[in-house]
């Protein structure tokens, strides 16, 4: 079965629809089994309420992702790629660190050990 990526208001890129080769049934069926699974799990309930809030707004945000993203309550203005790195940096320190650890531990069984014998 061949599928192909359909931009339409109902589903975004992201989501591939069916080849034409398939049946129209089937397509429709699997176009109402995602609308029921949005309906289920709130989704199109809350997409809904965004919605509305922002055509309710007196004035039009700037930016209608961000305003998207704050009621939907997702960070904005973060740098992803910084805290990636940061992320990582705090890793690599992690690893060192427990290296250290494993080596003192290492050295302390050591002197135990000729402290025992002595």
């Amino acid at each position: 079965a061949q599928v192909t990526a359909t931009c339409s208001v109902h589903f975004p890129c992201e989501v591939p629809q069916l080849a034409p080769a398939m049946s129209y049934e089937t397509a429709d069926s699997q176009k109402e089994e995602f609308r029921k699974y949005l309906e289920k799990n709130g989704i199109i309930s809350q997409l809904t309420r965004v919605l509305v809030g922002l055509y309710e707004e007196p004035e039009r945000p700037g930016n209608a992702i961000d305003y998207i993203k704050k009621y939907l309550g997702a960070p904005t203005g973060v740098d992803v790629e910084e805290l990636r790195a940061d992320n990582d940096e705090l890793k690599r320190q992690n690893a060192d660190l427990e290296a250290k650890v494993a080596s003192l531990t290492s050295q302390l069984k050591e002197l135990q050990a000729e402290q025992a014998e002595g």
